[in-house]
């Protein structure tokens, strides 16, 4: 499913900006792109991403910039410093007009000042909140594109329905067809042929074409589709069974089919069983 979600804040630790993103993937695949310093909380992450998300190619990248840390987490260096200024002191000898260096030009040269490194608490007590609130946000983008597509998936339920319905109400009437249709090809032998025979021929190849137990089960998996929807935990997997089994019927009464009616009302369903099912993998 896809969705996305992202935060930044500056904070004792320097400015970190964090982001989640996820398309469809069938399993939970996550990717993580953490700087050298996170590094030491991303099974901490992994963790509480898989607690929560089951499905879905899902990206978190996380970006620290450290040279906005505050000013506690920097320090000069003194001894850098003092050897600066003897630096300074003796090229203005040989350079009496030079210009003394400025506060600015002092703090840019290296290794004037020290950086201090977040320790591990620190890390992890600003870290793990950002990411706890940004993984809620996330959770709400996919929640609100879930219950769009679980809506799409009941309408094309619905009008599956409709069709498979209104294909049972013509059963009797494709029977008859079908019925008419194998005694006017034999008709012209039936004086060689024993009608018994004929008729015990003609029974067993309208029980071959009878799509009625087709139909049933395809209208049991409506309503369990419908039922699955409802559910408040992860579906996709369940759905995903659902859709196979779906067009396992759809395919079944295709190849049984002895009537155009019954040709075109497979095609249809294959149609929108394949719409729901790319839906389907956009559902947790």
């Amino acid at each position: 499913m896809t969705a996305f979600a992202r935060a930044e804040e500056q904070t004792p630790i320097g400015k970190v900006s964090l982001e989640l993103r996820s398309v469809n993937n069938r399993f939970l695949d996550p990717i993580f792109r953490l700087p050298e310093p996170l590094r030491v909380l991303e099974t901490t992450l992994r963790e509480r991403l898989a607690a929560r998300v089951k499905r879905g190619r899902v990206e978190v990248f996380i970006r620290l910039d450290s040279s906005a840390a505050s000013v506690d987490a920097v320090q000069l260096n003194h001894e850098q410093m003092q050897k600066l200024v003897q630096l300074q002191q003796t090229v203005r000898e040989s350079f009496p007009e030079g210009a003394p260096m400025s506060i600015n030009e002092v703090l840019h040269w290296p290794g004037i000042i020290d950086s201090k490194d977040a320790d591990d608490d620190a890390i992890s007590g600003v870290i793990l909140p950002m990411f706890n609130q940004v993984l809620e946000e996330f959770l709400k983008s996919r929640g609100r594109e879930g219950g769009r597509l679980a809506e799409l998936i009941s309408q094309r339920i619905e009008t599956s329905r409709t069709l498979v319905e209104g294909l049972k109400q013509q059963l009797p009437e494709i029977a008859q067809f079908v019925r008419q249709r194998l005694e006017t090809r034999i008709s012209e032998v039936l004086e060689r042929i024993d009608a018994e025979r004929v008729e015990q021929e003609i029974v067993l190849l309208l029980n071959k074409s009878d799509v009625e137990e087709e139909i049933d089960r395809l209208m049991i998996h409506f309503d369990e589709v419908l039922s699955v929807l409802k559910q408040k935990q992860p579906v996709g997997r369940k759905l995903d069974f659902l859709m196979q089994e779906l067009n396992r019927e759809a395919n079944t009464l295709g190849s049984k089919a002895a009537h155009t009616d019954v040709t075109n009302a497979s095609m249809e369903l294959k149609v929108l069983i394949e719409q729901m099912r790319e839906q389907v993998q956009n559902l947790e």
